[in-house]
């Protein structure tokens, strides 16, 4: 299923989704990295991130313009995912992929694909950068962006994983063999 979601997203907005559902994105999307999740842990978060949609990415940026804006591995993120989730993020962007147990009645991690910095770049306005001392990669950045995607829900909000289970078809077939 294809569907049009706005920011900031309500626990009905993810509840209906599934894994391998194709989602486009309007509204706030906000951009954050290692430095600024490391920021947020003993900080806090400067921003009410309630319903917010959170894109692991360090935009580039020039004269308020974004010329890139690709996907980071979000992997190496998920020790703060617990966290994140319970500030009210309701979606999560990135590549790679990242453990689904957090996600469980919360959220939804949506892929979008490596290689996609300059389709982001033109989907991404520039509002607001709220931890400019962390740099311009690093930085929370708030973007206003309409039918931002696809992404493709990777992990949704009742358990399902697609990265779980195209490794299950793949052992499958690997076995067939």
């Amino acid at each position: 299923m294809e569907y049009r979601l706005q920011t900031p997203l309500s626990d009905n907005d993810i509840k209906c989704l599934r894994s391998e559902d194709v989602v486009y994105l309007s509204g706030t999307v906000y951009t954050a990295r290692d430095k600024a999740h490391a920021y947020i842990r003993k900080e806090g978060t400067p921003i009410s991130l309630e319903g917010a949609a959170l894109y692991h990415c360090g935009p580039l940026i020039q004269n308020h313009r974004v010329l890139s804006a690709g996907p980071t591995t979000s992997s190496r993120l998920s020790r703060y995912t617990e966290e994140i989730l319970s500030l009210g993020v309701k979606a999560i962007i990135g590549k790679g992929g990242i453990p689904a147990e957090p996600f469980k009645d919360r959220a939804i991690y949506l892929a979008y694909p490596g290689g996609c910095g300059a389709l982001a770049a033109c989907q991404l306005h520039v509002c607001n950068n709220h931890l400019v001392k962390l740099g311009m990669a690093e930085a929370l950045w708030e973007f206003q962006t309409t039918d931002m995607g696809p992404m493709i829900v990777a992990v949704d909000s009742c358990g399902g994983d697609l990265y779980r289970e195209v490794r299950r078809r793949v052992q499958a077939k690997l076995r067939q063999v």
